[in-house]
């Protein structure tokens, strides 16, 4: 449904905006575009909208090529931008059936496609409201209904949630899965809790490039590599966290519970390599005659492979 293939953006002064950026992304998937700010997801998004060239590189979506039949693309394609660009002064419908004429929606079919959209994004209620009168989440909606207004195959929103108080983070991210499996989306958020609870393929971009792509649940698999484990003991707290601290191959202990559940004590224990796991401390709690209730292996959190990710590129610099 979307190719890129080493997508280059290089602006006036030379500094780049991305470099080399490829990836493809099938139909129906909700795709994760994770970076910190100026990473160049909008950069990216703006290219296969068709808002601005690339210097070099190639995209298509749907089959259609971004740089050679944009019209193509555009009617493709449903884009909320950042910031979203609205007519205060009108009424949810009426703005509405503006955007669905600009984009080109049939006038006969234009009435059905307003009602049907409103109530998909929740904004049935709002239709005798003035945009200038909506609270930030329910211009969030708006913005939505304008991209979804020509019922496209691929969805592309950058930042959809940022502004939002928790509630309205919750209801748009609901209205977003919503969408799966009819349509295409990429989603660019530097929230991490964002691309973990609603994309089932994460791209992790920094400075310019793509950094990792996979599954949530693939990166985590691969950058964990099993090397933690949560411990919990029964004994006194200070002397089987100084144990544990020097065993052989740990490169951390946490502390994540003390005197909880009984008298027992929960603790993080990180190893320098995969090799070098759960027996060792089965060994120790035998050899110091602690009582071990539970030994289990700890995933990363999405938010710290990003962070590994990121922080190893900085080292090797």
């Amino acid at each position: 449904m979307i190719n890129v293939k080493d997508l280059t953006k290089t602006y006036d002064n030379n500094a780049r905006g991305i470099r080399e950026v490829s990836f493809n992304i099938e139909k129906g998937e909700i795709v994760g575009f994770l970076g910190p700010n100026g990473a160049g997801k909008t950069t990216t998004m703006r290219i296969l909208t068709c808002f601005m060239p690339a210097t070099s590189g190639s995209a298509t979506i749907a089959g259609h090529d971004v740089f050679e039949e944009s019209l193509k693309v555009r009617s493709k394609v449903g884009y909320l931008p950042e910031t979203v660009p609205l007519y205060t002064d009108m009424q949810v419908p009426v703005y509405l059936t503006f955007v669905a004429g600009v984009k080109g929606v049939p006038w006969k079919k234009i009435k059905g496609a307003v009602g049907e959209v409103m109530e998909q994004v929740g904004l049935t209620h709002m239709a005798h409201k003035f945009i200038g009168e909506l609270s930030k989440g329910y211009r969030q909606r708006v913005g939505l209904a304008q991209a979804l207004i020509n019922d496209p195959e691929v969805l592309i929103l950058d930042e959809p949630t940022i502004g939002l108080d928790p509630q309205q983070i919750l209801e748009i991210r609901s209205l977003i899965k919503g969408l799966a499996g009819t349509r295409t989306i990429i989603l660019s958020s530097h929230i991490l809790p964002e691309v973990s609870m609603v994309c089932n393929m994460v791209i992790i971009i920094d400075e310019g490039r793509i950094k990792a792509m996979d599954t949530p649940e693939n990166l985590t698999a691969q950058l964990s590599k099993s090397n933690r484990v949560m411990a919990r003991i029964a004994g006194q707290h200070g002397a089987i966290l100084s144990e544990l601290q020097k065993m052989h191959g740990v490169k951390r202990v946490d502390t994540l519970g003390i005197g909880s559940e009984g008298g027992t004590s929960k603790f993080s224990i990180e190893f320098e390599d995969a090799s070098q796991f759960s027996h060792l401390v089965a060994r120790l709690a035998g050899e110091r005659k602690w009582d071990l209730y539970e030994l289990t292996p700890m995933k990363m959190s999405l938010e710290e492979i990003f962070i590994r990710i990121v922080t190893e590129e900085e080292m090797k610099k």
